[in-house]
C-alpha cells in the first residue's frame, strides 16, 4: 500500500503587511492505494498559520511539496497519522464494502 498527499487547492489572503497572495489555508487529500489501484481517501482543509512570516514564499515560487509541508506542519504528526490510518481504513472499505446505494428502477 503507498501513501499519497496531494493539495487540492490554496486559499490565500490578496495582501498582508508588505507580502501579496499570503497563503493561509489548504484544501489536501490523503490517499491510500494498493497494488491493483484500490484508493481509499481522505479530504479536507485546514488553515496554514501566518503569524510568522520571516521565511514567506512569494506564491508563484510555491511548490506542492512544500504546501504539502505547510499543511503537515499544520495538522501535527499524530493527526497526519490518523488521517493515513483513516485512507489504509477507506481502502479496505473499497475493497471488501459492507454497504451499498443506488436507485433500484434505473440498474
Amino acid at each position: 500500500m503507498e501513501i499519497t498527499w496531494s493539495i487540492i487547492q490554496l486559499d490565500y489572503a490578496l495582501s498582508e503587511g508588505e507580502h501579496s497572495n499570503v497563503v493561509n489555508h489548504s484544501h489536501w487529500q490523503c490517499i491510500a492505494e494498493d497494488a491493483d489501484g484500490n484508493q481509499g481517501r481522505v479530504y479536507n482543509s485546514i488553515e496554514i498559520p501566518t503569524n510568522d512570516l520571516s521565511s514567506f514564499t512569494p506564491y508563484a515560487d510555491i511548490t506542492e511539496a512544500q504546501a504539502i509541508q505547510w499543511t503537515k506542519d499544520a495538522l501535527g504528526s499524530d493527526t497526519v497519522a490518523e488521517m493515513e490510518a483513516r485512507a489504509a481504513e477507506e481502502l479496505q472499505i473499497v475493497k471488501n464494502p459492507t454497504e451499498g446505494s443506488g436507485t433500484p428502477w434505473s440498474s
